[in-house]
């Protein structure tokens, strides 16, 4: 495989200047892989920001485009005692951009916090007020307020006003306002310039609904047996999928499927003539990735559900699982595509104690070149019939470097098309995999149930790994049942629908999530009859389908319609007098609002499945951005549409089989 196109590293500060500019972030391994943002994300800069003695210095953060387009924001000091200063700018459009900090010394603000002390107290006044005027007439060269601050400086040298009258003409009132909005700035220092990619927001924010293509639709009687769904099933049970809010329609692979070793229900090695196999078991002599199974119809029928799909206001994604079952054409043309044992066989799937004889894992040693650009006409195939999402099944099996330059490569030519990485692994490498330009990855959030977890791990997720790793939370996966939802019931389903799309902009479920199907395999956290090996039919006019369909609908427009449930670095974890609740908020300021309209939202969620709680949620006031001395509000829960007023203080009472959570907006 060819060496790598080099992602251009930062360009170095000329050198050490008199304000200091250090630990910029977000930035991994000195910039050597970019951040990631989307159009009209707030993405979140902070550095330490400092120089020699007392003086007063000032920060700014600035986006850069490719195309010369500058964005500057000024920078708040988040931590006096660290020197921490912290700004949000939301970039405007797709493709390269720089971020840097620009440090400076701020002489008005350092003559201000002297002159209000040494004044008042008859310390030099003449020369302190002096002072002031001529940092006003300093800053009337600039910009279009020049009259008015040469007036100000004026009044400052009045002598025949009084002392406290002539200072408050510099440093209070508009001057004041003035000049902290448009600081005189000395000693700038930049920071060196660090990559950042700037995707379409489907890259941070979505719903996900997942299906067996072949199962919706499915019918089974004792004369026909079973009879297989299709796209064209599938494409007229869309208009449900939509109702619910969803926008990315996921669907298993949708190849033909090998015959050899085919497995039975429940992964059975003993198939029976009407088991149809794992759709992971890809190829057969129909065809490899780039073919259709022909029971779900021709490609002429995937472009029409694609362009339904499309006309509901779905996307498309696709399950990329680069594997093949031993009937693969890929088998006879290129064996040295897979890795083969000392008695000269194939090497099939294991994870311990699983075993997968009816797949071939690639192997990329013998002829990675051949390989990639095999892998990429594939991937171009489908692009070409208007999928722009892929769903990556076990990225972590195939080398960085492989998924490194395929994910360059898209960026390069394709940068609307999306890769979700299925990395359920260690820490690093899922956090490499991001790095290397995945736009998501499926996370530990299943596994992460009592208070500390939950608070933890949202902490963590929306930290400055946000800038490069973007969470897409699952409560179950056809693989994943946990003990949580196992028990839990209803109430768990609601519970962690109601968590996985408030804690994160990308949230995704399994079909069949609204029917509670939680029956694990014994001794295992894996659906009984999984459905990979065999057909689902299921009826969502039941009752308690009905009820969770009304549930995801109303929290997918919630999302919709709430620019704070799609940002992810914008959380405020607030404590609760009861350990089996959490809460959170979420703000995003109107400078940074699609609309001009400051949005925040708070969730108060029981995360016990069993039992109503009830308690008090400490509310931090200065988070949710109340205005100045507002001690309540009103908030309107999106939940169950009542209005409440709130304070410091929030009572709450949550059953978890009625009323598991408060979704509120804040309305001021």
């Amino acid at each position: 495989m060819p060496p790598l196109a080099k992602t251009p590293r930062p360009a170095a500060p000329a050198g050490t200047g008199r304000v200091q500019v250090v630990d910029v972030s977000p930035v991994r391994e000195g910039g050597r892989w970019p951040a990631k943002a989307v159009v009209g994300e707030g993405f979140r800069i902070e550095a330490s920001v400092f120089m020699e003695g007392h003086g007063a210095v000032g920060a700014s953060a600035v986006l850069k485009s490719a195309e010369g387009k500058v964005l500057r924001r000024s920078m708040t000091l988040a931590s006096p005692g660290l020197a921490r200063w912290v700004g949000v700018v939301a970039p405007t459009s797709q493709g390269q951009w720089t971020f840097q900090v620009e440090g400076w010394s701020d002489p008005y603000a350092t003559w201000h916090h002297d002159a209000v002390i040494k004044v008042n107290a008859g310390i030099d006044v003449d020369l302190m007020l002096e002072m002031g005027a001529r940092l006003l007439e300093e800053a009337a060269k600039v910009g279009r307020q020049r009259q008015r601050l040469t007036r100000l400086a004026a009044t400052m040298r009045n002598g025949e006003l009084s002392p406290d009258e002539r200072l408050a003409a510099g440093a209070e009132g508009w001057a004041f306002d003035y000049l902290r909005a448009n600081p005189i700035r000395q000693f700038v220092t930049k920071s060196a310039a660090y990559h950042l990619v700037v995707q379409r927001e489907r890259a941070l924010v979505g719903s996900w609904y997942e299906v067996f293509p072949r199962s919706v639709g499915a019918t089974f009687t004792p004369t026909t047996g079973w009879v297989g769904g299709n796209f064209k099933t599938l494409g007229a049970s869309l208009g449900r999928v939509a109702e619910m809010g969803f926008d990315v329609l996921y669907l298993t692979p949708i190849h033909p499927i090998g015959q050899t070793f085919r497995k039975g229900r429940n992964n059975s090695l003993n198939a029976k003539a009407a088991d149809p196999g794992s759709p992971y078991a890809i190829g057969s002599e129909l065809g490899g990735h780039d073919a259709i199974h022909p029971d779900l119809g021709t490609l002429a029928d995937f472009d029409s559900l694609v362009a339904k799909a499309n006309s509901l206001g779905l996307e498309v994604a696709l399950d990329l699982a680069l594997q093949c079952s031993p009937d693969h054409p890929w088998v006879d043309q290129h064996p040295e595509w897979f890795a083969h044992r000392p008695d000269g066989t194939i090497a099939y799937a294991e994870n311990p104690p699983k075993k997968y004889q009816d797949i071939y894992p690639l192997s990329f040693d013998s002829d990675p070149e051949g390989l990639y650009q095999e892998i990429l006409r594939v991937l171009r195939f489908w692009v070409s019939h208007g999928v722009k999402i892929f769903r990556v099944d076990n990225p972590h099996t195939k080398p960085l470097v492989f998924w490194e330059r395929l994910l360059a490569q898209f960026a390069a030519e394709a940068p609307d098309v999306i890769f979700l990485s299925e990395a359920f692994t260690k820490p690093p490498m899922m956090h490499t995999l991001a790095l290397i330009g995945f736009h998501q990855s499926y996370t530990y959030f299943a596994w992460r149930n009592t208070k500390e977890e939950v608070t933890e791990y949202l902490a963590e997720l929306s930290s400055d790994w946000g800038a490069f790793m973007r969470p897409a939370i699952w409560p179950i996966t056809p693989d994943i049942l946990t003990p949580y939802m196992q028990h839990g019931g209803a109430a768990a389903y609601r519970i962690r629908a109601i968590l996985a799309a408030t804690m994160a902009p990308t949230w995704g479920i399994y079909s069949g999530y609204e029917l509670i199907e939680n029956t694990a395999r014994p001794g295992s956290e894996e659906s009984i009859d999984n459905e990979k090996y065999e057909y689902k039919v299921r009826d969502f006019g039941l009752p308690i389908a009905v009820e969770m369909s009304e549930l995801l609908k109303t929290l997918n427009n919630a999302k919709h319609n709430h620019v704070a449930l799609r940002q992810l670095r914008n959380v405020t974890i607030h404590s609760t007098s009861d350990d089996a609740t959490v809460c959170f908020s979420k703000h995003v300021p109107a400078e940074l609002a699609p609309d001009g309209v400051a949005d925040t939202i708070i969730v108060v969620l029981n995360l016990d499945p069993d039992n109503t709680r009830e308690g008090v949620a400490f509310l931090d006031l200065a988070a949710l951005a109340l205005a100045e001395g507002q001690i309540s509000f009103q908030g309107h829960d999106l939940m169950n549409g009542e209005t409440y007023t709130w304070g410091a203080e929030a009572y709450f009472k949550l059953d978890p089989n009625q009323m598991p959570g408060h979704v509120v907006h804040v309305k001021g």
